[in-house]
């Protein structure tokens, strides 16, 4: 089986330059396209050394690793015996090797010498950590990212004699199924409404550099993993099915501080799917707080044997869900890729003019709203009192 040949893989093989930037917009097959690249000159150049590198191993494993052994699969290259689980390194035949670590891992950054470096989203990985990655790489350079705002590639390389940049946007990837290209394309239109939504088709749909500009979260950090003996406040869930994702977030507080896992984002789960995903992560007796929007599924899990309470809305309460979180300084672990991608995303809306409305953009907020039910009914200190008062 063979790659389909795409507008970006041509667009990237014409790339000659020491430092090659790659940027463009969603589905645009960046990442997927330049692998094969490095595929093929490991293949052609016996013992050469390739190192791949995202922010954290969770985005590796999600991202790049997973395309590079998906197009290994495809070609029927993959050889089991040559892959190391642990360093997480694919050996050829050759003496070659691609190896895939992260930017968070100093010894990596400023160890051993390579020939060919690929940042994968490269906005995501401080200056520091690139140039010493850069001055340690003998042939060629790799970067991709999506323009979300201006950073060291527009600071620091664009007027580099050494590098050269191409923008791709979902058009230059044939293989992309229809129904995406339809789903990307809404957002054209809604780009006449709102301001928000014009820097969404600017960044993603047309792959030119936006601006990031009224995020609601900027009190969060990534944390290797959560504490145990951190004490667990619950879980947050959102409903979806087709389109948006189920979604599950575990919440633990700890010195004042909120810890928070990704348990669940996935679509096309019934009540009954879910149930079976509870018991088997063993969340049986612990309290999941849900949508009210969804009684009849908050019932039907509930009659699962699962203790799941609605969460308890009322006037503004998107606003009012905000505010609570944003009291805390909120940790979260590297592998809630989905929720670290929100809360980068989550901003306040705009009308057309750039005034501010005062409310959130309903838009990359599933984990979000998982989060905003339990803080609801968990922690918000204002007496019981005052909800019946508001009318919760």
């Amino acid at each position: 089986m063979t790659l389909k040949k795409t507008t970006a893989q041509v667009k990237i093989s014409k790339l000659r330059k020491r430092i090659r930037i790659v940027k463009g917009g969603t589905s645009a097959s960046k990442t997927f396209s330049i692998i094969p690249f490095l595929i093929e000159y490991a293949l052609s150049k016996p013992k050469r050394e390739i190192s791949i590198v995202a922010e954290t191993i969770p985005h590796l494993r999600r991202g790049a690793l997973r395309d590079f052994l998906k197009i290994m699969d495809l070609v029927g290259m993959f050889q089991d015996a040559n892959f190391n689980k642990s360093s997480l390194t694919y050996t050829f035949n050759n003496g070659s090797f691609i190896e895939f670590f992260s930017a968070d891992n100093p010894s990596k950054l400023r160890g051993a010498r390579r020939d060919v470096l690929f940042i994968n989203e490269c906005n995501n990985v401080l200056w520091e950590s690139y140039y010493q990655l850069a001055i340690r790489t003998r042939k060629f350079i790799y970067l991709d990212y999506n323009p979300v705002e201006e950073f060291w590639v527009d600071t620091e390389l664009l007027n580099d004699p050494d590098a050269e940049m191409i923008t791709l946007t979902y058009k230059d990837n044939e293989a992309l199924d229809e129904s995406i290209v339809k789903e990307i394309e809404k957002a054209r239109e809604k780009a006449e409404t709102s301001q928000y939504w014009a820097n969404w088709w600017r960044v993603y749909g047309l792959g030119q550099t936006g601006t990031l500009q009224g995020v609601v979260f900027d009190n969060w950090t990534q944390v290797p993993t959560m504490p145990q003996d951190a004490k667990l406040i619950g879980y947050g869930m959102d409903f979806g099915f087709s389109v948006d994702p189920t979604t599950l977030i575990e919440v633990r507080q700890q010195n004042g501080e909120l810890w928070l896992r990704e348990v669940l984002y996935r679509t096309n789960m019934t009540n009954t799917d879910i149930g079976n995903f509870l018991k088997q992560q063993g969340i049986t007796r612990d309290e999941i707080v849900a949508d009210s929007a969804e009684p009849k599924s908050i019932e039907e899990i509930r009659r699962q044997g699962f203790n799941i309470q609605p969460a308890m809305k009322g006037p503004d309460s998107i606003n009012n869900g905000i505010d609570i979180l944003r009291r805390y300084k909120m940790n979260v672990t590297q592998d809630s890729l989905n929720l670290i991608k929100e809360l980068r995303s989550y901003k306040w809306a705009t009308d057309k003019d750039g005034k501010a409305t005062g409310k959130p953009v309903d838009y990359m907020n599933h984990t979000i709203d998982a989060l905003r039910y339990l803080a609801l009914n968990k922690l918000n200190n204002r007496p019981r009192g005052v909800y019946k008062l508001i009318g919760f």
